[in-house]
């Protein structure tokens, strides 16, 4: 069975992977996560997952790795992860009553063929204007700090969101059906798998 590595340290995308039954140890990526100039938000959430993943792959010798990174898009504005508490008001009142998007770069590597499987899940989602009463209360509890757009889907954010269009994982940050179709191809599947072992998804992320 082939090792499987998670270059991030994000929660969410340990629970996601850890309820689909897959046994992977954990790496951080020793990236700096700058926003490059000039790319579409897609190429730049595949951008930091490719480096996110490399940077783990380059010192392993078999195994795959696993990198994402997760964007959200208002107009032509990349949001990442809040700053600070002014800043996740400010994420926060500009999706108010706004459509955005979450998109979910994902780079698998298999280390010991050099195989490099690459590509971008995106969800439409749809936010309910929010009172500036709210806002404060939300960023009050300090669920914006660590999640891009200032917000999570999986926690107390589900009460600011209307409805979405598309995956929802990807939202939480790690689209698994794309995963699943990737990993397939570098001879990990994670369906007969979970199959074998009785393992369903639960919602306790």
């Amino acid at each position: 069975m082939k090792r499987i590595v998670l270059a991030s340290e994000s929660p969410r995308r340990y629970h996601l992977l850890k309820n689909l039954g897959l046994e992977f140890e954990v790496q951080a990526p020793k990236i700096v996560e700058n926003i490059k100039e000039g790319l579409k938000p897609d190429q730049q959430a595949v951008e930091l997952a490719r480096a996110k993943a490399w940077s783990i792959a380059r010192r392993l010798h078999s195994g795959v790795v696993v990198g994402a990174d997760t964007v959200v898009v208002i107009g032509e504005s990349i949001l990442g992860k809040p700053c600070d508490r002014n800043h996740a008001i400010e994420m926060l009142a500009l999706l108010s009553g706004k459509r955005h998007q979450v998109i979910t770069g994902i780079c698998v590597i298999d280390c010991e063929s050099g195989l490099s499987l690459e590509g971008a899940e995106t969800t439409e989602v749809y936010f309910r204007c929010l009172s500036r009463e709210e806002i404060l209360v939300y960023v009050d509890s300090g669920e914006p700090y660590d999640k891009a757009g200032g917000y999570g889907i999986q926690g107390l954010g589900a009460l600011l969101v209307d409805r979405i269009e598309g995956c929802y994982y990807n939202v939480v940050g790690l689209p698994v059906a794309r995963l699943y179709c990737m990993l397939k191809q570098v001879g990990i599947d994670i369906l007969a798998r979970g199959w074998e072992h009785g393992i369903g998804l639960p919602r306790n992320y």
